[in-house]
């Protein structure tokens, strides 16, 4: 009999079935939806130290002598690096199987390196704290996701992306407000370093899940021996998507074009570094608000992530359709001069965020069968980090011309990507 989608081949070692888990494979304490919390929680703590770090990275290398096309690079380049070397993690992590130790080795890797910026004396210095703790990102997240889609199976895909998406960026909501703090009372070099205690606690709260959850996988074999749910609308029946989904360099033709609509979207989406520069170099906001604006940003994102999660697993991917008119709306709000229109760009951008960081995961976990699905995750984000490299450079080179070549710029790649979404939006039978 054939494996079921999204269990081991015959043979094949259980996730992480390391010496002390011999004998406990689905031995997990944690329901399906207490284990997205808990990794909620952990990635909540994450998320306090990266992106209260990236809240202020634009202003800080500004600082250091950078231009706007060096902040863009850098930024972009981070991106870029935190995806693109997914295709190496994200195979890794299906090869081996180890999906804990691999989270567990990003998580660190984050946890020391944005702190390290505190110290960070020359802009050079800065970059590569910061393209570091991307790195740690790339570790980390095919292996982290991987391990959700399992819950997620229980939950539904939508859902359980949008819960954790919503924890996660809680933490992203009060990093920066914490660095806003820390910048009025004592500049950029305090706010780095007090974000070594959430980090250290991010990998406290990581071991105890660990601990009550060693074999994530199990939620979904169990969940395969119940009825198949209702796919969501333009995706077939699990079953179905299973045999097909071998076409293309071994993944269907719709994950190609999915994946084809997303770095059209992505790489007309300005980085928040770039954003910030702006506001520092064209004095718009005070500089200690300028983390408040990111912290804005992503309490946006979170309720965003969690009214799109929802709706994806009702509509599917017609609740992509959203995505291209708020990204082309960002340079008209986030490059003005106006504080008041920059306050509201925030929110367009938060909201556009939650929309990346949710529902477009949940999709990877329906496009791409249990047993690939790190890989997948991995080819699917290198091409979303390669193509917001593009296109954070070229719109840090941009914003030398002039704003308004921005937004032409970001306004014609919006329309290719609603272009690339047609397709997507009919069922396939």
């Amino acid at each position: 009999m054939a494996p079921e989608p999204g269990a081991p081949e015959p043979g094949t070692p259980a996730p992480d079935a390391g010496p002390g888990d011999q004998g406990r494979r689905g031995a997990n304490r944690y329901t399906p939806l207490r284990f997205v919390l808990a990794f909620g929680v952990v990635s909540m703590l994450a998320d306090f130290v990266y992106e209260g770090g990236r809240s202020i990275v634009g202003p800080y290398l500004a600082t250091l002598g950078a231009s706007a096309t060096v902040v863009g690079l850098v930024t972009g380049l981070g991106e870029a690096v935190a995806s693109v070397l997914r295709l190496a993690s994200g195979p890794f992590a299906d090869r081996t199987r180890r999906y804990w130790p691999i989270s567990i080795a990003g998580y660190a890797i984050t946890a020391v390196s944005v702190p390290v910026l505190a110290a960070a004396g020359t802009l050079w210095q800065a970059s590569l704290a910061v393209i570091g703790e991307r790195f740690g990102k790339a570790v980390r997240t095919p292996a982290r996701d991987t391990m959700l889609s399992h819950a997620s199976a229980h939950l539904g895909r939508g859902r359980a992306f949008a819960y954790h998406e919503a924890l996660d960026q809680s933490g992203a909501l009060l990093g920066p407000l914490l660095v806003a703090a820390m910048v009025a009372v004592s500049g950029y070099r305090l706010a780095f370093g007090i974000l070594a205690v959430p980090g250290a606690l991010a990998l406290v709260a990581l071991a105890v899940v660990r601990r009550a959850v060693p074999n994530p996988a199990a939620y979904e074999r169990a969940e395969a021996t119940a009825p198949e749910p209702a796919a969501p609308a333009g995706l077939e029946p699990a079953p179905h998507r299973a045999r097909r989904l071998q076409t293309v360099r071994g993944f269907s033709r719709r994950f190609w074009l999915y994946t084809a609509f997303t770095a059209a979207s992505v790489t007309g989406f300005a980085t928040f570094g770039v954003l910030s520069y702006h506001l520092e170099v064209r004095h718009v906001i005070a500089a200690p608000l300028i983390p408040v604006v990111y912290a804005v940003a992503m309490g946006v994102d979170a309720l965003a992530a969690l009214g799109s999660g929802f709706l994806y697993d009702r509509v599917g991917f017609g609740g992509l359709v959203a995505l291209p008119l708020l990204t082309s709306a960002v340079p008209f709000l986030s490059f003005s001069t106006s504080a008041v229109l920059v306050w509201v760009g925030a929110v367009v951008w938060g909201a556009a965020l939650g929309v990346h960081e949710s529902t477009m995961r949940a999709a990877v976990a329906d496009l791409v069968p249990g047993v690939r699905r790190g890989t997948g995750y991995g080819v699917f984000t290198a091409v979303y980090g390669i193509t917001w490299l593009g296109g954070s450079t070229a719109i840090g080179a941009l914003y030398a011309v002039s704003t308004t070549s921005i937004e032409v710029f970001v306004g014609a790649l919006q329309a290719l990507a609603i272009v690339l979404l047609v397709p997507l939006l009919r069922r396939r039978s």
